[in-house]
């Protein structure tokens, strides 16, 4: 943090941001800067999906109480997020699509659960694509055309909270340790 507050003071950058850091080094780290009167991180960029949501275990928490803002990435899930007529022309096509760690381009069965989600919602509400509603949800930036346009799209968008009780219901979200623990521990005690 000492250096990265030099460079901060030398004028060469305005504001610290760290990306795909467990929660508890970011909010050491900040806890350091605070105390020594140096610069703290200021913006979290982290994988966040409707596919991956556990962001929401500890970093969304964390952001919150050190007032982070956020910068999530794959919103879209690598582009897994499509409709059944895209996966038909892709194949058609020969287009595979992005492959990252070794992934096939073909979506999974809850990718697909996912993206007939997101596509009855899209219907729902006259979105004209389900990367405006995956997008929504978590109103993130993209350096693609379509998906800027998606994200524009997506900022005319209003979920209910049905709908995203929905999208969220497709593939449960698992909260994790130690969330769990202290919630079943903090039952236990109550009986």
């Amino acid at each position: 943090m000492d250096s990265l507050h030099n460079i901060v003071a030398s004028g060469k950058i305005i504001y610290l941001g760290i990306s795909d850091t467990p929660a508890w080094v970011v909010a050491q780290a900040n806890q350091y800067a605070k105390d020594h009167g140096k610069t703290p991180f200021v913006v979290y960029q982290g994988k966040w999906n409707i596919m991956d949501r556990s962001f929401e275990r500890d970093i969304i928490p964390m952001a919150r109480s050190l007032g982070l803002a956020l910068a999530p990435w794959s919103v879209l899930a690598a582009g897994k997020l499509r409709t059944d007529e895209e996966e038909k022309r892709r194949k058609e096509t020969g287009e595979k699509g992005r492959m990252m760690h070794g992934s096939d381009w073909e979506r999974t069965e809850a990718e697909v659960k996912v993206s007939h989600a997101l596509e009855k919602v899209a219907k729902e509400i006259g979105a004209k694509s389900i990367s405006a509603v995956a997008i929504a949800y978590v109103m993130q930036n993209t350096p693609y055309v379509q998906n800027l346009k998606a994200n524009m799209e997506a900022l005319d968008i209003s979920l209910t909270e049905a709908h995203i009780k929905e999208l969220e219901s497709v593939v449960p979200f698992d909260v994790g340790f130690p969330t769990t623990f202290v919630i079943i521990f903090a039952l236990s005690s109550i009986s």
